[in-house]
């Protein structure tokens, strides 16, 4: 069980982001903190040429480069005094900066993942409403407003219903029903921005309707529709290959949210929490 635990993935990153806690304690971007001695090392130098070199595409001069350690150098200094001063102390700001630093620990080890085609395939299997290809839809439609007819509607609409399905009808349904602002003709329309404009149940009956002939009345939040589909596909589950780039986006940010987690969770197990119940009942108490 145990040798089974530690071939886990997650705990390896796991494992390895404490690992990278502690260095990142250890150490503060090459300085040596102990007492008042600044040192700056050929790794310093190397590492402030390299991001010169990423952002101007070229070397930077020697009055360049003493002008980047003189920064450092400032910016080591000032913040040396600072904490001396106690300034972080209570800070808001310097807290959450903090805490968002070592966030940006778990979210390195999340970038570290690589899924194998076995996790892509898994996910996509297990997350289909993510990446389906939503159902389209070609109608028109003919309203019939209840407030305009009262009791008729329904009679109305069903005597209409008759004629169009009339082989021969020569009924111009620009003229038939009733005056709308949603329109008659609707191409190319998902099931969600049906259900947007006259709600899911409808939406739901509209891509249930056979295609070719005049069926109804449907019932909207509006009133009564006659309704004619000429075209319909139905959503289909894409091949991996087809989705792939947006599978792995969504796996990986599942990754980063459970490393995250779990980090914190290991990082949370060497705290002592000690919260004051008494307070936060007599606070809520006050509150209702």
């Amino acid at each position: 069980m145990l040798k089974k635990w530690l071939r886990e993935p997650l705990v390896h990153f796991l494992l390895i982001g404490v690992a990278l806690f502690l260095l990142y304690g250890l150490q503060n971007e090459g300085f040596d903190d102990q007492n008042k001695r600044i040192v700056f090392t050929k790794a310093d130098i190397h590492r402030l040429v390299f991001r010169w070199e990423k952002m101007r595409q070229r070397p930077p001069t020697q009055v360049e480069l003493n002008g980047m350690i003189e920064q450092q150098i400032r910016e080591q200094v000032m913040y040396r005094e600072a904490l001396a001063m106690g300034l972080d102390k209570n800070d808001a700001i310097v807290r959450k900066r903090l805490a968002q630093k070592v966030e940006f620990i778990s979210a390195d080890l999340a970038e570290q993942v690589e899924p194998s085609e076995k996790d892509l395939t898994n996910y996509l299997v297990a997350h289909p409403d993510k990446f389906t290809v939503p159902g389209r839809v070609d109608f028109v439609q003919v309203y019939f407003n209840f407030n305009k007819r009262g009791e008729s509607t329904e009679q109305d609409a069903s005597r209409l219903l008759a004629e169009l399905n009339k082989h021969e009808s020569k009924i111009d349904i620009m003229l038939a029903g009733d005056p709308s602002m949603i329109g008659q003709q609707h191409e190319q329309v998902s099931e969600f921005e049906v259900g947007r404009l006259f709600g899911k149940d409808f939406a739901m009956q509209v891509f249930s309707l056979p295609v070719g002939s005049w069926q109804g009345p449907v019932l909207s939040g509006y009133g009564l529709h006659l309704l004619r589909v000429s075209k319909k596909t139905l959503a289909v589950q894409p091949k991996l290959t087809a989705v792939r780039d947006k599978v792995r986006i969504e796996w990986m940010n599942q990754q980063r949210k459970e490393i995250d987690k779990a980090f914190y969770k290991s990082l949370r197990q060497g705290y002592e929490i000690v919260i004051d119940d008494a307070s936060i009942k007599e606070l809520t108490l006050s509150a209702k």
